[in-house]
C-alpha cells in the first residue's frame, strides 16, 4: 500500500507523464515538484539524471487556455522576442545561458505539445543560481528589478511591435474597460450598485486621466512598444552571487503596448506600502524611496532607447495602471466576482478601495515623481 506522500507523487506524475514523454529532455526522469507561485499556468519543476550522473532540471508548464486562447500565438510572441534579445546579447559578447529562457523542443520539433485531454504544454531549461523574490526586503532589489525591466525594453526598442499577436485583446485599452464598467453598472447583475455611489463617482471623475495613454498613442505622442505587461518583482530573476538582474521571465503577456504600462504597473505593485487587498486604507501610501530606486534603474537602462516624451510621462503610467486595476476590481465586484478569485464576498470591493486609496497617494505625489524622472534625463 502506498503512503500519502507516494500517492500524491503518483497523482502528480500521472498528470504530467504524457507531456514529459513528448519533449527532448536530456537524461533519465527522476522526480517532479509542482510550483504554486503562479496564478495562471500550472508549473512543474522536473529533475533528470544525465549519463554522467549530473542532474539537469527543467520547468514544464501547462498553459491556461481560458486566459490564453491561442497558445501558438503566445509561443510565437515569446520565441520571436527571445531570439531578438539573444542576438543583442551575443553581439555584445554576453553568455546567454542564464540571461534568457531556453525552450526545449518536442520530439516533432515544436515548442508545444498536447496531451490526450487537449491540454497544451511547453518546457524550458531551469535557470539555476538565481532567485525570484516575492517581497522587497532589501530596497536594492527594486533597483535591480527596474534595471532588469529597463534592459528588457532597451533590447526590444527596435523590435516591430506590430509583428506581435495581441494574445489578450484590449488588455490595457482603458476606454473599452470603462465602457465595460458602465455596462456593468447598468446591468447590476449582483444587485450591488446601490452601495457603491462613492466608488463609482471616484472612477467617473478620473475617466479622462484613465484614457490619457491610449489618447497619446492614438495621437502619435507615444509610440507602440513591445511590453511585458506583468512587471512584478518576481518576474526578474536576481543572480545569487552578484545580486544583479539576470533574466526577465513569464513572457506570456508580451504584446504591443506602451512602455508606460510596464513602468506604471511595477510602481503600482512594488512601491505601495501595502498589499493589493489591504482593508486598512491608512496603511496605503507610496514609498518614495522605492519609487526612486526602481525609476533610477529603469531610466538608466532605457534613457537612450525611449523618447524624452515617454520618459517624462512615466509617472502617468503609475496613475493609469492603478486606476485601471481599481476599475477592473470594482467591475468584477458589480458583476458578481466572475473574473478574479476571491476569498470573501467583498474581496473585490476591498481590492478596489485599496487601489483607489493608492491612486490618491500617487496623485498627491505626482509632481514630485515627474520632477524626479525629468531630473534623471537632464543629468
Amino acid at each position: 500500500m502506498h503512503n500519502k506522500f507516494e500517492r500524491g507523487w503518483l497523482m502528480l506524475y500521472n498528470d504530467i507523464k504524457q507531456a514529459i514523454r513528448q519533449f527532448n529532455f536530456e537524461g533519465k526522469y527522476l522526480s517532479a515538484e509542482e510550483l504554486r507561485s503562479g496564478n495562471i499556468n500550472s508549473t512543474y519543476r522536473l529533475t533528470f539524471v544525465k549519463s554522467d550522473g549530473a542532474r539537469q532540471e527543467y520547468i514544464l508548464q501547462r498553459i491556461n487556455t481560458v486566459v490564453f486562447k491561442d497558445p501558438y500565438a503566445v509561443m510565437e510572441n515569446i520565441t520571436n522576442v527571445i531570439d531578438h534579445i539573444d542576438k543583442k546579447l551575443r553581439a555584445a559578447g554576453e553568455d546567454t545561458s542564464r540571461r534568457l529562457l531556453h525552450f526545449v523542443n518536442t520530439k516533432d520539433g515544436s515548442y508545444l505539445c498536447r496531451d490526450s485531454t487537449g491540454a497544451f504544454w511547453r518546457a524550458y531549461v531551469f535557470v539555476d543560481g538565481v532567485t525570484a523574490y516575492n517581497s522587497i526586503d532589501d530596497p536594492a532589489l527594486f533597483y535591480e528589478a527596474g534595471r532588469g525591466f529597463g534592459e528588457f525594453q532597451k533590447n526590444l526598442f527596435d523590435f516591430p511591435a506590430e509583428l506581435l499577436h495581441e494574445t489578450i485583446p484590449d488588455f490595457h485599452n482603458t476606454k473599452r474597460r470603462f465602457y465595460a464598467f458602465v455596462a456593468a453598472i447598468a446591468d447590476d447583475k449582483a444587485g450591488r450598485v446601490r452601495e457603491l455611489e462613492e466608488e463609482i463617482d471616484f472612477l467617473f471623475d478620473r475617466r479622462k486621466m484613465m484614457s490619457e495613454i491610449v489618447d497619446k498613442i492614438d495621437a502619435g505622442i507615444l509610440p507602440m512598444r513591445v511590453t511585458h505587461n506583468d512587471t512584478k518583482l518576481n518576474n526578474v530573476l536576481i543572480d545569487n552571487k552578484t545580486g544583479k538582474a539576470a533574466c526577465v521571465i513569464d513572457l506570456d503577456t508580451v504584446m504591443p503596448g506602451s512602455s508606460l504600462y510596464d513602468y506604471g504597473d511595477a510602481i503600482r505593485f512594488g512601491a505601495s506600502t501595502a498589499a493589493e487587498d489591504e482593508a486598512d486604507l491608512s496603511k496605503i501610501t507610496v514609498n518614495m524611496e522605492l519609487f526612486k530606486l526602481f525609476t533610477k534603474g529603469f531610466v538608466e537602462e532605457i534613457a537612450n532607447a525611449l523618447t524624452k516624451e515617454e520618459i517624462h510621462y512615466l509617472p502617468l503610467g503609475a496613475k493609469v495602471m492603478t486606476c485601471e486595476l481599481a476599475l477592473r476590481f470594482l467591475t468584477d465586484y458589480i458583476n458578481g466576482d466572475e473574473y478574479f478569485k476571491v476569498n470573501s464576498p467583498d474581496h473585490n470591493l476591498i481590492r478596489a478601495r485599496a487601489q483607489m486609496k493608492l491612486l490618491t497617494e500617487l496623485e498627491a505625489k505626482y509632481e514630485e515623481m515627474v520632477e524626479y524622472v525629468d531630473s534623471l534625463i537632464e543629468n
